[in-house]
C-alpha cells in the first residue's frame, strides 16, 4: 500500500529540508568577557555630566590630600556640581602627620569644600594601653578638625591581634570607641565585608565571576570567617550603640535585597547607608529601587568611592532620568544594563545633600538650596 503525501505536507517537508541544508553551524567561539555588543535599542538618552543639585560625596578617598592642589580638585568637582567632598582617608595609611597636614591644607584652601574623617588602627587591641590611646587620639583628631570616623573593611576581615586571632568588629574592647563617637557627635562610616558573592563558589552561578577572574585577590571563598559572621558583627555594634550614628557603606551590601535592607533600617534608627560602588544594584531594579528610596529617603546618602570623575554620569543618570537599558561603566561589576529611577526633586535633594547635612558636622549648609 502506497503512502499518499499531500501537496501541503510535501511543501512543508521540502522547506524544512532546505532550511536544514542552508543552516551552517557558526565556527566561532567567544569567551563571556569578550561578548559585549552595543545595544541596538533606540530610546531617549540623557548623558548627565552634572548633578541636578549640588551634592555631597560622603564616600571619597584622597590619599594625597596633605600636598595636592585642592583648588584644582575643587575645579574638577565644580564640573560635576559636587559642592563638598568627604575624604574618608584622613590618616592616609595611619599617620597622625598625614591627618594634620590634610586638615591644614583644607583650612588654607577651599575649607568649605572638603570634610575629613579620621581612621584607627586596631592591630594592637590586646595592648592594655591601646584603648586609652585610641580614645585620646579620637578626641584629639576631632579637636583638630576631623568630622567623622571611617572604619576600613580590614576590621573583621584581616586585622589580627598579637596572637594572630581575627579582631571582631563587635569586640567589646572597641565599645568605648563607638560610644565616644556618639558623645563627640560624629558619624562612623563603616565598610564591613565585601559583596556576598566573593564568598561563594567561583562558578557559572556567581554573578561576580568576571570580577573575581580579573581580580582574584578579591576572592574569599576559602576564608575561615563567613560573610554572614562579619555582617552580623557590624549589626551588633549598631544595635549596641543607639546613640552613635553609623553609615553602613555600599548599601550595607544589601543592594540586591532591598527588603532586607529596609528591615535593617527599620530595626536601627541610628543606621544610615550610602550608594558608593553599588549604583548598579539600584539601576537593574528601577521600580523596587524607586520605592525603596521613596520610603527611606531620609536615610540614604550619596557616595561614589573611587575618584573617577567620568563615572559619576552613571550615578546621575540612574537617579535623575527615566532612561532605559544603558550600560554600567565597569562591566566586571555589572554585565547587566541600567534603568533610570527618575526620582523627584525633593528626594534627590535629600540623597544629594540634605541627609548628609543632618549627620556630618561642620558642613556649611549655606552652599546648598533650601
Amino acid at each position: 500500500m502506497m503512502t499518499r503525501i499531500y501537496p501541503i505536507a510535501w511543501a512543508a517537508l521540502c522547506s524544512i529540508t532546505v532550511a536544514w541544508a542552508q543552516e551552517k553551524p557558526l565556527d566561532q567561539k567567544m569567551d563571556f568577557e569578550e561578548y559585549d555588543p552595543p545595544s541596538t535599542l533606540v530610546v531617549p538618552e540623557h548623558h548627565l555630566t552634572r548633578a541636578k543639585f549640588p551634592f555631597i560625596d560622603v564616600h571619597n578617598h584622597q590619599f594625597n590630600m596633605p600636598s595636592q592642589d585642592l583648588n584644582a580638585l575643587a575645579k574638577e568637582m565644580d564640573k560635576l556640581n559636587m559642592q563638598v567632598m568627604v575624604n574618608l582617608s584622613g590618616r592616609g595609611r595611619g599617620s597622625t602627620e598625614h591627618l594634620e597636614r590634610s586638615l591644614e591644607n583644607v583650612k588654607k584652601n577651599n575649607s568649605g569644600r572638603f570634610i575629613v574623617f579620621t581612621n584607627m588602627d586596631f592591630a594592637a587591641i590586646d595592648d592594655p594601653q591601646w584603648q586609652g590611646r585610641m580614645l585620646k587620639q579620637l578626641e584629639d583628631d576631632v579637636r583638630k578638625g576631623a568630622n567623622g570616623l571611617k572604619i576600613y573593611k580590614s576590621l573583621g576581615m584581616f586585622t589580627e591581634d598579637s596572637k594572630g586571632k581575627r579582631v571582631h568588629i563587635d569586640d567589646p574592647r572597641i565599645d568605648p570607641i563607638w560610644e565616644k563617637c556618639g558623645q563627640l557627635g560624629i558619624p562612623v562610616l563603616i565598610h564591613a565585608a565585601d559583596p556576598k558573592q566573593f564568598w561563594q563558589p567561583i562558578d557559572e552561578n556567581n554573578e561576580r565571576w568576571l570580577e573575581l577572574k580579573l581580580h582574584p585577590g578579591r576572592r574569599h571563598d576559602s576564608d575561615p570567617v563567613s560573610w554572614e559572621t562579619i555582617i552580623a558583627e557590624q549589626h551588633n555594634i549598631i544595635r549596641k550603640h543607639p546613640k552613635t550614628t553609623f553609615i553602613a557603606a555600599h548599601l550595607a551590601w544589601y543592594g540586591n535585597d532591598l527588603k532586607k535592607l529596609g528591615e535593617l533600617l527599620d530595626q536601627f534608627p541610628n543606621m544610615y547607608t550610602e550608594i558608593g560602588a553599588v549604583i548598579a544594584e539600584l539601576g537593574r531594579q528601577p521600580r523596587a529601587a524607586k520605592a525603596f528610596l521613596t520610603k527611606y529617603q531620609d536615610r540614604v546618602l550619596f557616595g561614589k568611592d573611587s575618584w573617577v570623575p567620568d563615572e559619576y554620569e552613571t550615578y546621575f543618570r540612574v537617579l535623575e532620568t527615566a532612561d532605559e537599558y544603558f550600560p554600567y561603566h565597569k562591566r566586571y561589576h555589572a554585565f547587566w544594563r541600567m534603568y533610570g529611577l527618575d526620582l523627584p526633586d525633593d528626594i534627590l535633594k535629600k540623597i544629594y545633600y540634605k541627609n548628609a547635612l543632618k549627620i556630618i558636622p561642620h558642613i556649611d549648609a549655606s552652599q546648598f538650596p533650601k
